[in-house]
């Protein structure tokens, strides 16, 4: 429904009208101009609506208005700034727009002004000083606003709720100056140019009462606020007075909500170092749910003594000694990237409502507790990878565990494997890759229905891997299929590949997250996976879910290249170096137009290379050296930019970009596909496997600077490869 003229003027009344609601009513189009008619009205909101265009100035003749609610709507343009404007307003929210400009003057001197919330949008400029003391809650997050940090902000007596994260703001700013505001309850000062010091102890004078959320995770923080150790025990804030526009704003839920205290620490990427204080212990003891201090020097954690912590971040420091065992109503715990030694104690397993926990990087020594599968009901996400882990991987994971990333790459663990794993219906991504597994290929593995990553290279898997005739849905859903780098014989395992539905059609498999994960506590975390380029074994700390990539690298495969390949239509890498396959390139490896980079090194392949390469226009890495290949290397596109090293090794090449000259006068000639169809033997059979990606960790060594074939790199996969 479109907001017009005519619906305004089919309301009632209009003259007298003093609220008019109509959040939520899928209206579109631009705001009219007639609403500036409406001369009594007192409240407006237009909340989750799909309005777009820019706000009208006539809006402004809304003299008496006290709330005004546009969020989550496509408006655009600036804020119509009339220095008399809105002398009534109590309560402005904009928030989740596509506004821009500079914040309108009359921002800061409405007398009345008690919430300000302009945060999702790209407003710019410096902001100015508030001349308003009635002012409670300004929220300014995730815009462009720039400039050193309002001193008048400080002078505000009556300020609840503070939230300038994700700006542009510079300067230096002492942090005890906020014990001025002595009913201030939630402030967020992350990802801003700020540095933020402290000169003064923890006095009477310099404390926050009501403080229950800080955040000011990258403000260039070298120690723990000292007015923490003041904070108040927590209240039940009988006959506090709520601002009516904080009723009616989900923002402000939880204020009304319950008994009050210290909930949410954020002070990440910052320099702490040391142990955390005892004082810093006793802070939220019996409050504290979120607790961030990643990406700090801390040495030392002790014993972690808030028993409602719910998210616990202690990533990335230099945390040595034995893994502390976090408390029972942990939900998130994430200790990766420290100096952790010893076993794995199984009273981690007493946090029974865990479903997230992360102690990769570590030097974690011991076999996996067996709890982890039969105790954690909930958990969905573990990651152990790079420890020094040993023994074999827990058999004991119970029917409908709900276990949807198991990164195990990395360790020391032996074989053989446990089919219990498939009582994870829900695993998405598998990863036990660089252990000492011994065993042949899991087969039981393909009636994983949500499987999506497979990781089982270097390890000491041995056999044929041809694929067995069972059902058509056997690893459908496959994105990432990574088993180079161990002892499997015979043909390339055809029917599975012909099962690699998710790589046939991709749009039809992904969603519109653009990497891989979980969803769960409010936050969304991602997963990852080991990846091996030229020897050097890289990690990749997100995966693009439009990644589709086959690995069969490094092992003892025979036969083929089937021309069933050119049906993965969605494939973006393909490894299939360092084999004994023999016979042709298939011409319809030109059917892979998404294919972006291609192994096909150190085998035994014959002929002339189809001119169906050709049509690869994204191809951005090739190597097809160390073959028997003959002819002229085609002329044209992606093919002119890759240097002699892709094909060297082949002593029947010829032409550009190689020292010997190609007879232009005759052109390649391609195999007739009656020709590729000619290998008659079960190793013919096998021509329909391949197609590997060895690209993943193409693509990250791209990105870092690991280049080992020539080439011509699309912009957006530097884009996306991360850490």
């Amino acid at each position: 429904m479109i907001l017009s003229r005519e619906l305004i003027d089919s309301i009632d009344n209009l003259q007298a009208l003093k609220y008019l609601d109509l959040s939520s009513s899928n209206l579109s189009g631009s705001i009219p101009r007639s609403l500036g008619n409406l001369l009594q009205l007192l409240h407006l909101d237009l909340l989750m609506n799909q309005l777009s265009g820019k706000i009208p100035s006539s809006l402004t003749n809304l003299t008496s208005l006290e709330y005004l609610e546009m969020s989550s709507n496509s408006l655009e343009g600036s804020i119509p700034d009339e220095a008399t404007a809105f002398p009534n307003l109590i309560f402005l929210s904009l928030s989740d727009n596509l506004l821009n400009g500079t914040l309108p003057s009359w921002l800061y001197t409405v007398s009345s002004l008690e919430g300000i919330h302009l945060s999702d949008n790209q407003f710019n400029g410096n902001m100015k000083e508030f001349q308003s003391k009635s002012l409670q809650g300004i929220v300014l997050n995730n815009n462009k606003i720039q400039g050193p940090f309002p001193s008048s902000i400080f002078q505000l007596p009556n300020l609840t709720y503070l939230y300038l994260n994700l700006n542009n703001l510079s300067g230096v700013v002492d942090i005890d100056m906020f014990t001025k505001l002595q009913n201030l309850q939630e402030l967020d000062l992350s990802y801003n140019s700020l540095s933020l010091t402290s000169n003064s102890t923890a006095t009477a004078e310099h404390m926050l009462p009501n403080l229950q959320l800080l955040r000011c995770s990258s403000c260039n923080v070298s120690e723990f606020p000292r007015f923490l150790k003041q904070l108040d025990p927590p209240s039940n804030n009988t006959g506090r007075k709520v601002p009516k526009w904080m009723k009616v704003v989900a923002k402000f839920d939880q204020f009304l909500k319950g008994p009050r205290g210290f909930r949410q620490l954020d002070l990440s990427n910052n320099r702490i170092d040391g142990k955390i204080p005892k004082w810093m212990q006793e802070v939220g003891k019996d409050t504290l749910s979120y607790l961030n201090l990643s990406h700090n020097s801390l040495t030392q954690v002790g014993q972690l003594p808030w028993k409602n912590i719910e998210y616990l971040d202690l990533s990335s420091n230099l945390i040595a000694g034995n893994l502390p065992t976090p408390p029972w109503r942990t939900r998130v715990f994430l200790i990766s990237n420290n100096n952790l030694t010893g076993e794995i104690p199984s009273l981690i397993c007493n946090a029974s409502y865990l479903a997230v926990l992360d102690l990769s990087h570590n030097n974690l020594s011991g076999t996996i507790p067996p709890c982890f599968g039969n105790t954690s009901p909930t958990l969905s996400f573990l990651n152990l990878q790079k420890n020094l882990l040993n023994g074999v991987i827990p058999q004991t994971f119970t029917d409908g565990y709900s276990l949807s990333n198991l990164n195990l790459n990395g360790n020391k663990l032996q074989g053989p494997l446990t089919p219990s794993i498939l009582n994870c219906t829900g695993l998405q991504v598998l990863d036990l890759g660089n252990n000492n597994i011994t065993d042949t290929f899991p087969h039981w593995l393909a009636s994983l229905p949500r499987l999506q990553v497979l990781i089982l290279k270097s390890n000491r898997l041995h056999g044929s891997i041809h694929g067995s005739i069972g059902s058509n849905t056997s690893f459908s859903q496959i994105q990432i299929f990574d088993i180079s780098r161990n002892s499997f014989t015979g043909p390339l395992p055809v029917r599975y590949i012909q099962n690699f539905r998710a790589m046939i059609d991709l749009r039809t498999n992904t969603s519109a997250v653009p990497y891989m994960g979980i969803q769960t506590s409010g936050d969304f975390y991602t997963y990852s996976i080991a990846i091996v380029m030229k020897g050097k074994e890289l990690e990749l700390k997100k995966i693009f879910a439009m990644w589709t990539i086959i690995d069969l690298s490094d092992n003892k495969f025979e036969g083929g290249v089937p021309k069933v390949i050119g049906e993965l239509s969605s494939l973006k890498g393909l490894n299939l170096s360092h084999n004994k396959l023999i016979g042709y390139i298939p011409s319809s490896i030109g059917n892979l137009t998404n294919l972006e980079w291609l192994d096909l090194s150190s085998n035994k392949l014959v002929g002339e290379i189809p001119r169906q390469v050709l049509d690869l226009t994204y191809l951005s890495v090739l190597n097809l050296s160390t073959n028997e290949l003959v002819g002229c290397i085609p002329r044209g596109k992606q093919l002119n930019t890759f240097e002699s090293t892709s094909y060297e090794g082949n002593k029947g090449l010829r032409g550009f970009p190689l020292s010997i000259a190609c007879n232009n006068d005759k052109p390649p000639s391609n195999v007739s596909e009656e020709e590729e169809d000619d290998t008659k033997s079960e190793l013919s059979f096998g021509w329909k496997v391949v197609l590997l990606g060895y690209g993943c960790g193409l693509v990250l060594g791209l990105s870092m600077g690991y280049v080992v074939f020539q080439t011509g790199r699309p912009r957006w996969v530097v884009n996306l490869v991360e850490d």
